[in-house]
Order: structure tokens, then sequence, then C-alpha cells
């Protein structure tokens, strides 16, 4: 808080002149005040753009307790500095309750599809879709069902391809963490089983770093440029200080891909910080292209995981970079 000290002579000619105008209100003195940020601290995170507003969501932390609760939801108009929780349900856009799930809320995405919005998470290591007319929620799922599958899944991401047809980029726990898709039914809520189809697994160095027995390749994101679909995925654990994101490329939405040699195009050295992965695309509303990531907490501790966000872009040759130079963590306004 800033403090104005007026000479003596000033403040006199002051209420003078206020004094002897006539017919003019005396505005009241404005005290000037700084702006209280904070570090940001979902995990998982993905940002939505809708109609000039950013909503920020992703997997609550705290203690982790929170973690059983939903997903809280933050708004931007600028993509600086963000305020909230702004969720229709004490700061959650989706609350326990609501819809399908007890714990493990994690990795939400949300999309707008026939005039709704939708979001599709995870919850109790299965994948869930909700719905809502509002960015803010509430999220919810009557039947509180997820999408039937034979073993536990998590991460989706929802693609819509030009043709019409829609994909579902998910991780299922099978022998590591694998990624696969399928085609989904066009109300959401499930999936064309005859079309599922591995994506990748990890098996490069770089994405298992500790050789550990249960590899882990997950939080896919798919964006298409020129004809050619872009897998954008995180790799080894995400308690691993080596955590970080590579891409693959594909002609068809279902595969096969080729898993690109930059990789990874984000990872500690560049960012300077320990476990930067798992994240979302954005394109704002200037059509610069985004990611949007978390990274563990500092060098000693993972949790809880820090929001931030580094901007992409597609070089001539058509792959995928990352400047580092635009690496930042996104703030939150502190509430007075």
């Amino acid at each position: 808080m800033k403090h104005f000290t007026f000479p003596l002579l000033v403040f006199i000619s002051m209420i003078t002149f206020s004094c002897t105008e006539q017919g003019k209100k005396e505005e009241p003195i404005q005290e000037e005040q700084e702006l209280q940020l904070k570090d940001i601290t979902l995990a998982d995170p993905t940002i939505f753009y809708h109609e000039g507003t950013y909503y920020l969501y992703g997997t609550s932390q705290g203690n982790l307790s929170e973690m059983g609760n939903g997903f809280l939801v933050y708004t931007s108009k600028d993509l600086q500095v963000f305020s909230g929780p702004a969720g229709a349900t004490d700061g959650f856009a989706l609350k326990q309750g609501q819809a399908f799930g007890t714990k493990g809320f994690w990795a939400p995405q949300v999309l707008e599809y026939n005039d709704r919005f939708y979001m599709a998470y995870t919850a109790n290591e299965h994948i869930a879709i909700a719905s809502s007319d509002s960015p803010l929620g509430p999220f919810t799922n009557p039947q509180k069902t997820a999408l039937e599958a034979p073993v536990k899944q998590i991460d989706p991401f929802i693609f819509f391809d030009e043709d019409g047809k829609i994909y579902l980029y998910h991780v299922r726990l099978t022998e590591g963490n694998r990624i696969f898709v399928a085609e989904m039914e066009e109300g959401l809520m499930a999936i064309k089983p005859e079309t599922l189809t591995e994506v990748i697994a990890a098996q490069e160095p770089w994405e298992d770093t500790q050789d550990v027995p249960w590899p882990v390749a997950e939080g896919p994101t798919v964006l298409k440029k020129g004809g050619l679909y872009y897998l954008v995925y995180s790799a080894n654990d995400f308690r691993n200080p080596d955590y970080a994101v590579g891409y693959a490329t594909s002609n068809h939405p279902l595969g096969p891909w080729k898993k690109s040699g930059d990789s990874p195009i984000i990872h500690g050295d560049m960012v300077d910080q320990y476990g930067s992965g798992h994240g979302d695309v954005l394109i704002d509303q200037k059509g610069n292209m985004h990611y949007i990531l978390h990274t563990h907490f500092s060098s000693q501790e993972v949790h809880p995981r820090k929001t931030a966000v580094v901007k992409l872009d597609f070089t001539e040759a058509g792959t995928l970079e990352a400047d580092a130079a635009s690496f930042r963590f996104l703030k939150e306004q502190i509430k007075n």
C-alpha cells in the first residue's frame, strides 16, 4: 500500500479550490494498490478459451486431499493474471457428488460441442464425461457412470477431426501407462471398441530415465496442421525430476505414429524446473500457441505442483518447438 504526503501549502490550496467551486462534487482520493500475486498450484492443467475469457482447470492439490473434491476453475481476460476459484459450486466447476467419482479427480479437458460444454476427466482411475451450460459449471453426470472399459484408464483428450469423426485419446494402465485412441460415438458417452488402437508406449531412453518396470507415457493432446496429426505427450513418472514432454506425428488419427527425434521438446534443463510436463495445448485469442503444464514445487518437493506456460510453434520444417525464454508460472490474484 502506498501513502501520499502533500506539502501543507498545496493541501490548503486544494481545500480552497474545492470550497469556492460551485456545483462540483469533490472526488474521493483513491489509494493506489499493488497487485498481490501468488503461484497457481494446479497439476495436469488445461485452459479453455471462450468469448474473451480463459478458463483454467487442473488437478487440485494442497495436501492432495482436495483431489477427491473435484475440479476448481480460475478465470483470466489476458492470460497473465487469474482470479478465483470461480466455479459454480464453492469454486469448483465439477464437485464430488454431482458426477461420477469419489477420489482421484485428475486431468480434465473442457470443450464445447453441440451448444453445450463438456468435461472429460479421470476419477477413481476411470474416464467419465460430464456436461454443463457454462464453463464455470456445474458439470454434472446424473447417471454417475464412467466410460466402459476392461482396464483402468486415465487422461482423456477428445479430438474433433475435420471430417466430423470424434476420437478419444487416453491412457490405459496395462503393462505400463500406454496411450490409446478410439473413435467415439456422437453422444460422447462411449467409444467404438472395434477402433481401439494403441498409439505409443514409453520405450525411448528419455521416456524412462529410471528404467522402471512400469514405464509411463501419458497426458495426450492432439492437434492437426497441414494434414499432419501431432500427438503431444509426457513421459516418465510425474514424480521423476526427468518428467518431460515430447511428440509424435501421423497421417491418420488412428496411426501409425512416429515419435519425433527432437523429443523431448520441454524438459527440466530447458525450463530450469524439475518435473515439467502433463498439460495441454492452447491457441490464444491472437492465434499464438502455448503449452500449459505443471512442474515440481521445488528441487526438493514434488507437491504442490506449480502451473506454468511456455510458447509453442511450428518450424518451417513442420517440427514442434518450445520457446524456453517464454516460460513463466501462472499467477493468481490474492483476494483482499
